[in-house]
């Protein structure tokens, strides 16, 4: 497999890489990046709404803008300041509105919390697949050197665990083996 050429807008940026870091870890880092933009791109309008109106929400301003409206209508209820009260004590159409906004506000971070969820599932499953995928290759790899420890006529040491490691891991075998040790541990409880 070749690489691909890189235009020059590509090149400049590749100038600029740490070069403390592998050209896999920035391949790696570029991918991960593409890949993020790729699906906020490719979320819908209502998500994109949900996202920036929970985004908005969970920052001090929104804390803030709340306090001086609060303070604002409180003031202006009293009667001090030459306001006549359209909302006396205690404050029933704020009290309406600011729970309309409560659970407005709890649906759309419902909405992104749901969204955000998929994405963790999906990385999950990529982090499973890979680390299955590693796992069956270093199996693979501790299978050969025990064949080339053997033409070499290295004896292996009796304690060990090489050929523990040679075994195929299952991860329904793995998950099995969890499940039975919390529910014995939850028994002895």
């Amino acid at each position: 497999m070749q690489p691909r050429q890189l235009n020059r807008t590509e090149k400049d940026d590749h100038e600029k890489d740490n070069p403390a870091l592998s050209k896999v870890i920035e391949r790696n880092i570029r991918t991960i990046i593409h890949l993020r933009t790729k699906a906020a791109r490719e979320r819908n309008l209502q998500s994109r709404i949900a996202d920036a109106i929970t985004s908005f929400s969970g920052r001090m301003i929104f804390a803030y803008i709340h306090i001086v409206w609060f303070g604002i209508w409180i003031l202006l209820n009293t009667g001090y300041v030459g306001v006549r009260a359209f909302d006396p004590f205690p404050y029933g159409l704020l009290t309406m509105i600011v729970s309309l906004e409560a659970i407005f506000l709890s649906t759309f971070v419902l909405i992104s919390q749901n969204r955000l969820g998929e994405e963790t599932e999906r990385r999950a499953d990529l982090d499973l697949h890979i680390g299955l995928l590693t796992e069956h290759e270093l199996t693979r790899v501790l299978q050969m050197l025990d064949v080339i420890q053997e033409k070499l006529g290295i004896v292996d040491h009796e304690n060990s665990d090489l050929a523990d490691l040679e075994m195929e891991t299952k991860p329904e075998d793995v998950l099995a083996e969890i499940h039975r040790l919390q529910q014995r541990e939850y028994n002895t409880r």
